[in-house]
């Protein structure tokens, strides 16, 4: 296992210009906040939202000591690739929550920082905190245990799972689960250059922002991040939802860093993911969800998902009763079959309409191409369809003139 001593000095980054434009992009794009029922879809910039919410809460006399971008989208903005994706838009406000009241002002804040991005036309006056809650705000969450954790979580709704999280954080024990996943981008230097500039950023012009690893070394964890690799330190202190991470990771083509004893760290996973979700009805709905908010219509992903689960529960679980592990790896087995017969229906579909296709043009279609596909893979982007019976028609010619094919593409 990686070891456990940290250089506080290594923890810390500053930003190369890329990087900073890349930041910049993040905080200007516009996230939609979709609103349930009748409300309307607020568009969003990220750095007015930070903005706005900031000064609220300084409004209601809670000072908060810095601002962060956390998780995916801050190992997007470090890592070297520009194709990364990321789920969530996470943002940490350091906040001092001295009782339950601070966690009250700060719901409270949040929603009426909403009220600010209503399209125009909206009447606000009959826009109770309360319905804004139910409107816009997928989930809440409020953490005091005797561990020293106080923090709160509020999550906005986006269909596009790109949901953006709020959180509030006075001390949190555990803030990353692996090494590529601890990058926090501070952001109090970009705001201020944001309130003080008129002029755009450019190679030489720029505000100097630092990043952070929370994982302790930011090289070694920058080098995991660039290199796919998966690593952490205490595992046994990894959450539920660490197992779920792990699995992601592994589908995306990451594979344990040489000094990880993976076997171990799989076994504490999973005793942690049955202790925080014992009840089957509890496991289901955390896994449904995690599907949902990281995989959406992508059913191919979602399907090499659920068989990575299945595999590391089956062989790593050591904590449950035979019948309990048999029910859990059941549970896995079922969401991957309804994945399969989507993808089944998905393409009795498309093989319908092809047919119909071929019907309305009098033509056969031989091969289908899906695209554009980077290159490299040697032609895997054609997929043969086996003929249709004569009644569709005969099967044009192999002929470069042929006029319903495109120039660059031969006929079949």
């Amino acid at each position: 296992m990686a070891n456990t001593a940290v250089n506080c000095r290594n923890r810390f980054q500053v930003l190369c210009y890329d990087q900073v434009v890349r930041l910049h992009e993040v905080m200007e794009d516009v996230m939609p906040i979709h609103g349930r029922g009748n409300f309307p879809t607020l568009d969003v910039k990220l750095c007015e939202l930070v903005q706005v919410v900031r000064e609220k809460l300084a409004s209601e006399g809670i000072k908060v000591r810095d601002v962060r971008l956390n998780g995916g989208a801050a190992s997007y903005i470090l890592g070297s690739s520009t194709c990364q994706e990321f789920n969530d838009v996470d943002l940490i406000f350091g906040v001092d929550l001295i009782n339950h009241n601070e966690l009250q002002k700060i719901r409270n804040c949040v929603l009426e920082c909403l009220l600010d991005f209503l399209p125009e036309g909206v009447n606000k006056e009959k826009m109770s905190s309360c319905s804004l809650k139910e409107a816009y705000v997928q989930k809440m969450v409020k953490v005091c245990n005797e561990h020293g954790d106080r923090w709160s979580l509020i999550s906005l709704c986006n269909k596009t799972r790109k949901n953006v999280e709020l959180k509030f954080v006075d001390k949190m024990k555990r803030q990353f689960e692996f090494s590529v996943d601890s990058f926090q981008v501070i952001l109090d230097s970009l705001l201020t250059f944001y309130d003080i500039s008129q002029a755009p950023m450019t190679e030489h012009f720029y505000p100097t922002v630092v990043a952070e690893s929370v994982y302790g070394d930011f090289s070694e964890a920058w080098y995991h991040l660039d290199k796919k690799l998966i690593a952490t330190r205490n595992p046994e202190e990894i959450r539920g939802g660490g197992l779920l991470k792990y699995c992601n990771l592994l589908v995306k083509d990451f594979v344990p860093a040489e000094d990880v004893d993976i076997r171990t760290m799989e076994r504490y996973m999973c005793s942690r993911f049955f202790i925080d979700f014992s009840d089957i009805n509890q496991q289901r709905q955390k896994l449904e969800a995690y599907l949902a908010n990281h995989f959406g219509c992508d059913e191919n992903t979602k399907y090499q998902y659920l068989m990575t689960l299945y595999g590391v529960v089956d062989e790593s679980t050591i904590c449950l009763m035979g019948h309990e592990r048999r029910q859990t790896l059941n549970l896995i087995h079922q969401l991957a079959y309804t994945v399969l017969m989507t993808q089944e229906r998905k393409a009795q579909v498309k093989c319908i309409e092809l047919h119909e296709l071929d019907q309305l043009n009098n033509l056969v279609i031989d091969q289908v191409f899906y695209g554009p596909f980077a290159s490299g893979t040697n032609g895997s982007q054609y997929y043969s369809y086996a003929a249709p019976s004569s009644t569709f028609g005969h099967q044009i010619s192999n002929s470069s003139s042929c006029p319903f094919c495109p120039p660059y593409l031969t006929c079949s």
